[in-house]
């Protein structure tokens, strides 16, 4: 085995310890004088003083054993003193006992120091107790929910509701709600968050329980507890559901050690004395060097040594660690879980000696010296230990740094973070070190992707933002589409200074977090590094490897849980790892002028499908790869000859991984900060407000108010850092350029795999899903601070992911349900916002007509829903009193989130509009097939609104308490707006393209058109009806059901019935008015409801003023305007004239002549060949979807008018 060092390969049988035949040999290295001067130098005892010379023993290599065995002695008290201690009562190595202290279900881990609820209040206790002294353990707190940590008796019991604290002689504290526990509760303490260490205290001898927080006392919690015969306290916790924290009794040095109280496991003493002794003699190495030539000993700085392969120093140097070695190392023992006394005390020893001598070299020295210290330390553990001990020994290492980095208090200057990352770069920087690491520890034993997290401080005090951030301001609700330019504008003086003196404090709080980024990207450039020394598999192939299993794991969810990475966690990792990959590509291209930037990466979509890259299992658009590859298998053979660049496919490979990301989820949990701090700004200004308006008389009252108004400020000054933090680790510029460039990357992709043909459908799934919810991270979380604006070629892209939303949300090579409807959602929101909107208009013509071709499929088995609401996106701010953002019932109550998607202010497109009007007059097929299915839509949609609203109102009418289901409610308000979106795009339809209702030239108008006044009747008699069913429920106001009332169906209906009865033309109108009037349900009253009259006015009469009690268009003056109200006066007074004369000029119709099916309309068709009869308008509607006859069943042929059946007259196909 061979260890690189200062140019010098040295090999560990060269400088074995010697024989007793080769001691002679060996002594005559340097002279005995400055050898006997050089071995006393480095082994010298720190208890005793110096002596002179001439009265010390020679040393030399023969008699240096003995003299180390004198030196790493130690007293008989000190072995002894591990065992056991009066006052502990036990196994001397203390372990959570998860064998019967535990009640309900708990995840426990290897160790049996970690734990994790799952179960609903789980408590566990430990497998020792104390009966007097004073004791102390450290818990470490890994997420911050419901806990109660403190002692219990044997004689406790617990349960799923009772826990730690809940119980006689068990005592807790709960920093989630800042309380102590014993039976009853009072308040304690302070509140605790992830990576806070609790120490519980308990002094025996005067019966007292305290506790600290991160070092801080907290005060006695417990007084005069029970002592006595019997009474013995063991360390405990209840915890609920995912709750996690991690137990130190001893079995590492504590962090916050409390003078007179000892912890539960004692430490190594014996061990640690000679690890310490052994350290110091390494320390004495580093800072003495030896001049053969003047003989003679030099002092240096211990940063400057370099190991240059001296026979003496190495010699002292394998004396050293062949002592060294089995303190650190496992060695050849059974597993840890088979002896943890064993592993306990290597990692209290590495932790306490090895790191801490580490971080001293760290924090010592320069980032170049420290690296070039740490490396020779490392190639001397690999030369004088075996494998297996130097390889237990930087396990144990890295674990204890990741353990440290992530629960480091931040600090002002990160200095903590920044330190143990360097340390961990200088490890990395070891090729054999970092190797070995990579293939068994960095994803096999840890999450790794913990070192690529900056976790947020919830304490501002404690990480000095006050200081960073003097100046606090908060940003007002802004547009998700660029910044709101207006509140700006707006700004006063005072405000303006404000955000400034914010802004340049986020700049100061930018810079100390970049150091830290950067050093995390250097760490990700270590182990994608391509290029190592000593051969063997590359370090990039190892990660490769690695992280491609741990991307399985996460992405599928099937893995060990407490290895799965949150969200945040992955975020972070992604931005440093397209750093990194950025860097090699980049790099690659500067010796490869042919290669292309990053900048252009794109993934080659031959990878999809000749098996060069393992995708595991993730979908692919056309399906399962096995069927693909079956039914797609001519394609395959076609391709098969096409060679990729090796290089091109690596680099592909690399960029393949870090799309398995998905930023917009996890971005998504962290705007929380941004929504709180919109909620007390607002609350801040009322209160303001309240305390201008409060008269001075009323002290009391603005007492209160000025209290409130400090409580707001005070929040908001603490949130305004908190997402200045937020921002400069999640939203700032280079974290929006890395998700801009990722869609960048996944656009090209798609791009170059829809030229394949019928082989995109090997492509995954993901590339689809990152492109659409890398716009949608871009689009909502970066604002206001950044905007899509500044993005280079920002329109291009836009217009480039139009394009694919508008191709692939309908294509037929795409089979997958939820990618279908994710893309089929991603064009309903891009076409909400008039960015977007317009990128959508400036795709290419014949891509813009296929879209809305494909829009106006018919509805039938597929989800047509998002079809429609697309469709209503384009026409919303033409319709009829539809050019509002919110119902005019909900402006005095704040929406959930106004930046939904429903709640922009409308942007219809007339382009789009007229291309849906060129479809429809198109062909013979294509508009009475669109229209069937949304009037069968509406009808189902309509019908099932009108039932659930009957079950809401019995119950609500029922003597006994009862509770609607939220679902049904939510169903029944879905069912209400497809509704009213239904009959937009039937106002829609009839504004662009009237002839298809009203020239009955056409062979399906006159059905489509009395179908229409059908449900036009229904829809206005169950709406308008007094006291009626619709009325009751929308007076309940029931939460789910905001958005139905009143106004948003009835201006729909009113739309269409203005288009139909006085836009249109003389002939149109004519043939409208009387189907209206023809149809049995029609009710002039009805019409009347909308301008708010009980009754049709007399004829010649002016209209009265409407009841302010009744509902009444007329009052809705800010969404309706004066021309419109006047068309439907128009339309009023137009029905009632043609009311009155039809039923002047009816005539009695006898029951034999009345169609049998819907006993409203004469008798005027006969079917053929069996000869039965009904009107046309249910025939015509039974025709659309059976053939066969209402009566008998037979195949009806054809269809004649009952009139000329005698001289047979035209007939019309029944096909």
């Amino acid at each position: 085995m061979a260890s690189k060092g200062s140019s010098m390969s040295f090999s560990r049988k060269s400088y074995r310890l010697t024989s007793d035949a080769e001691k002679s040999r060996v002594t005559g290295i340097v002279q005995e004088k400055l050898l006997n001067d050089y071995l006393h130098r480095i082994f010298s005892s720190p208890e005793h003083a110096p002596t002179a010379a001439t009265s010390r023993k020679p040393l030399n290599f023969q008699n240096l054993p003995e003299h180390l065995d004198q030196l790493l002695h130690v007293d008989n008290e000190d072995e002894e003193s591990q065992g056991q201690v009066e006052g502990r009562l036990g196994p001397s190595t203390v372990v959570l006992d998860h064998t019967g202290g535990f009640e309900g279900l708990l995840l426990v881990d290897d160790d049996l120091l970690g734990v994790i609820g799952h179960s609903n209040f789980g408590t566990i206790r430990s497998t020792t107790c104390v009966y007097k002294g004073k004791w102390v353990y450290e818990v470490l707190i890994s997420s911050q929910g419901l806990m109660q940590i403190g002692w219990c008796t044997i004689n406790c019991r617990f349960n799923q509701e009772e826990g730690v604290g809940d119980t006689h002689n068990s005592y807790a504290y709960d920093g989630n709600r800042v309380r102590k526990w014993n039976v009853t509760t009072t308040n304690y303490g302070k509140a605790w968050a992830a990576g806070d260490i609790v120490s519980c205290l308990i002094d025996l001898d005067d019966g007292t329980l305290s506790f600290c927080l991160n070092g801080v006392s907290l005060g006695t919690a417990f007084e005069n507890l029970s002592r006595g015969l019997g009474m013995a306290y063991f360390p405990a916790i209840s915890l609920s559901f995912k709750e996690s924290v991690a137990f130190n009794f001893g079995s590492r040095p504590l962090r916050y050690p409390v003078a007179g109280y000892r912890p539960l496991q004692d430490p190594p003493r014996a061990d640690l004395v000679r690890a310490q002794k052994l350290l110091g003699c390494f320390r004495a190495v580093l800072s003495v060097e030896l001049d053969p030539v003047e003989g003679r000993l030099v002092e240096k700085d211990s940063s400057e040594w370099q190991l240059q392969g001296q026979p003496t120093v190495l010699l002292t140097l394998a004396h050293i660690f062949h002592r060294f070695a089995p303190l650190l190392g496992r060695g050849r023992r059974p597993p840890p879980h088979q002896c943890p006394p064993l592993v306990q005390r290597k990692v209290y020893l590495v932790e306490a000696v090895l790191m801490s001598f580490l971080r001293g070299v760290v924090e010592a020295g320069t980032p170049a010296q420290a690296q070039s210290m740490v490396r020779q330390i490392l190639d001397l553990l690999w030369l004088f230990m075996e494998d297996y001990e130097v390889q237990d020994c930087l396990k144990q290492l890295m674990m204890s740094l990741l353990r440290l980095y992530r629960f480091s208090p931040i600090v002002p200057d990160l200095s903590l973070q920044i330190h143990y990352l360097r340390l961990t770069i200088a490890i990395l920087r070891h090729e054999k070190s970092r190797k070995f690491l990579l293939s068994n520890v960095l994803f096999d034993v840890l999450r790794s992707v913990v070192f690529f997290y900056i976790k947020s401080p919830l304490r501002v005090e404690e990480a000095g933002l006050q200081e960073l951030i003097p100046t606090t301001w908060w940003p007002h609700r802004s547009s998700r589409e660029g910044k709101d330019s207006k509140d700006v504008k707006d700004e006063t003086a005072e405000e303006h200074r404000r955000r400034r003196a914010y802004e340049r404090g986020c700049q100061r709080l930018k810079k100390r977090i970049e150091v830290v980024e950067e050093l995390q990207v250097q760490i990700l450039k270590l182990l994608l590094n391509n290029k190592d020394d000593n051969g063997g598999e590359a370090s990039r192939y190892i990660f490769l490897t690695k992280f491609r299993k741990f991307l399985q794991e996460n992405a599928s969810g099937r893995g060990n849980m407490p290895m799965l990475c949150p969200p945040e966690y992955m975020v972070c990792f992604l931005h440093r790892l397209i750093s990194a990959l950025r860097y090699y590509w980049d790099e690659y291209k500067a010796s490869n002028p042919r290669a292309s930037f990053s900048e252009e990466a794109y993934i080659p979509p031959q990878v999809f499908y000749n098996g060069k890259v393992d995708y595991f299992d993730l979908q692919r658009l056309g399906g399962l790869l096995s069927h693909l590859r079956k039914t797609l298998k001519d394609d395959l053979a076609s391709k098969a000859n096409i060679l990729i660049d090796p290089l091109e496919l690596q680099a592909a490979t690399m960029d393949d991984l870090d799309e398995d990301e998905e930023p917009a989820p996890a971005a998504a949990q962290m705007v929380g900060v941004s929504d709180d701090v919109n909620e007390y700004a607002v609350a801040l200004r009322d209160t303001e407000d309240k305390l201008r308006r409060c008269p001075k008389r009323r002290k009391d009252i603005l007492a209160e108010l000025t209290k409130s108004q400090k409580v707001f400020s005070e929040k908001l000054d603490h949130l305004s850092r908190r997402l200045a933090w937020v921002h400069a680790t999640v939203y700032s510029q280079e974290k929006m350029l890395d998700i801009y460039w990722l869609l960048r990357v996944c656009l090209r992709t798609v791009e170059h795999g829809d030229r394949t043909g019928s082989l995109f459908a090997f492509m995954p799934e993901f590339y689809l899903s990152v492109a659409i919810n890398s716009y949608s991270a871009l689009k909502n979380y970066f604002g206001p601070v950044h905007s899509m604006e500044e993005l280079p070629g920002y329109e291009e892209t836009l217009t480039r992911l139009a394009a694919i939303l508008a191709k692939h949300f309908a294509d037929t090579r795409i089979v997958g349900t939820d990618i279908r409807d994710s893309l089929m959602q991603a064009l309903a929101s891009y076409v909400c916002y008039p960015h977007s909107l317009r990128a959508v208009e400036r795709i290419p013509e014949e891509q813009r007509i296929a879209m809305v071709r494909s829009l106006l499929a018919p509805y039938e088995q597929r989800p047509w829903a998002q079809t429609n609401w697309i469709l209503v996106r384009l026409w919303r701010g033409c319709g009829f009193g539809y050019r509002y953002t919110r119902l005019p019932h909900l402006l005095k109550t704040k929406p959930e989130d106004a930046n939904l998607p429903s709640l922009q202010k409308p942007c219809p497109s007339t382009l789009l509009q007229q291309h849906m009007a060129d479809l429809l007059r198109e062909g013979p097929d294509v508009a009475p097939s669109f229209l069937n299915s949304v009037l069968n839509q509406l009808n189902w949609a309509f019908s099932e609104f009108i039932g659930m609203i009957q079950e809401i109102q019995q119950a609500a009418e029922r003597l006994e308490r009862n509770f609607v289901d939220s679902r049904q409610l939510k169903v029944c308000a879905t069912c209400f707006d497809l509704s009213v979106s239904l009959l937009r795009v039937l106002e829609m339809t009839i504004t662009l393209v009237p002839e298809i209702f009203l020239d009955w030239a056409r062979p399906t108008s006159e059905m489509l058109l009395r179908r229409l006044a059908q449900l036009l009747n229904q829809v206005l008699n169950r709406v308008t009806a007094e006291r009626n069913l619709f009325d009751r429920v929308v007076t309940l106001r029931l939460p789910g059901l905001e958005s139905v009332d009143h106004y948003p169906i009835l201006v729909a209906v009113t739309g269409i019935l203005v288009r139909l009865l006085v836009h249109g033309p003389a002939s149109g109108t004519e043939r409208a008015t009387s189907v209206l009037l023809a149809d049995p349900c029609f009710q002039l009253r009805s019409i009347c409801y909308l301008l708010g009259q009980p009754e049709p006015p007399a004829p010649g009469t002016v209209l009265p003023a409407p009841d302010r009690k009744r509902f009444s268009l007329q009052s809705y003056t800010d969404y309706i305007s004066v021309e419109e109200l006047a068309q439907v006066e128009q339309m009023l007074a137009h029905l009632t004239s043609a009311s009155a004369q039809a039923a002047a000029a009816s005539l009695p119709t006898s029951e034999e002549d009345l169609c049998p099916i819907c006993y409203a309309h004469p008798i005027s068709a006969v079917f053929q060949p069996c000869g039965h009869k009904s009107c046309k308008a249910c025939i015509n509607q039974h025709l659309m979807n059976n053939k066969d006859c209402f009566f008998c069943k037979a195949t009806i042929v054809s269809v004649e008018d009952w009139e000329k059946a005698a001289s047979t007259s035209t007939t019309s196909s029944a096909a």
